[in-house]
């Protein structure tokens, strides 16, 4: 059992759990839940904006603790202010000290798109997400079938959410494709042993369809890198490390982006 089967199998018993403490009514009585979502392609393609998605994450099974001293309204607000174009914040507690308090706590604080970085595997979790106000939900290809994607997509459009479809080989991306998701990513972590290589990016930007935006997750440390991914045809880059193993991560993207 890899970590990602790991980490699917404890979702299901989180999500089960959840669905008996807070009902689909309750959440869809918050206050976030009848406001109109930001458009992901409108703040990803806006020249003013960097094109980055800067990520908020305490922690990650392969690194162990990245940074557990900040908070989140401090950097988040950081990284709107270097140029980001969207945020990601992780609401996974169990294996990256996520917490759905995080996601909400950068909502309120910030007016720029936030993506809900979680595992997705339910219709509980995309009413949650729009319950918390995220604007942007993660569908991992890896532990979906084409068949929830298509479902947890549709659901997320008709809640007038913005899906982001990670991929991480051609197998996955060529399977997953969906005309119900906005972006697709390219994830360049290697999930079996965790190395990072943007050449996946490389690879795979070729074979995404015109139609979406593409995105290239992780592996970027160097500006000098964004330039290739744009010349490659890369509208995204979700950077989370780079920027959450410096006591400020809202300083070292702009340090990152003054370098752009």
């Amino acid at each position: 059992m890899n970590i990602l089967d790991k980490i699917v199998a404890y979702k299901k018993k989180e999500v089960a759990s959840a669905k008996k403490r807070v009902s689909y009514v309750k959440l869809e009585e918050s206050e976030y839940f009848h406001r109109h979502p930001l458009s992901f392609k409108e703040f990803l393609l806006d020249p003013q904006r960097t094109g980055i998605i800067a990520e908020f994450k305490r922690k990650s099974p392969s690194k162990g603790i990245i940074n557990d001293k900040v908070k989140v309204s401090t950097v988040t607000n950081g990284y709107a202010s270097a140029g980001a174009s969207a945020l990601s914040v992780l609401t996974d507690r169990n294996f990256f000290m996520g917490r759905k308090a995080d996601l909400v706590k950068a909502r309120s604080v910030n007016s720029i798109p936030v993506l809900r970085k979680d595992f997705m595997i339910d219709e509980y979790q995309v009413i949650e997400a729009k319950s918390m106000g995220a604007d942007i939900i993660l569908l991992i290809a890896a532990i979906l079938t084409p068949a929830e994607i298509d479902n947890l997509a549709k659901l997320a459009k008709s809640l007038g959410l913005n899906v982001l479809l990670e991929v991480h080989n051609l197998e996955e991306l060529e399977r997953s494709i969906n005309p119900n998701v906005d972006a697709i990513g390219v994830n360049n972590r290697n999930l079996t042993d965790f190395t990072v290589s943007v050449d996946t990016s490389y690879q795979l930007a070729k074979h995404i369809p015109a139609e979406f935006m593409k995105i290239s997750e992780s592996a970027i440390s160097d500006p000098e890198t964004i330039r290739h991914l744009k010349l490659a045809g890369f509208n995204g880059f979700l950077i989370g490390e780079t920027f959450m193993k410096q006591a400020d991560p809202g300083q070292a993207m702009k340090d990152f982006v003054d370098q752009l």
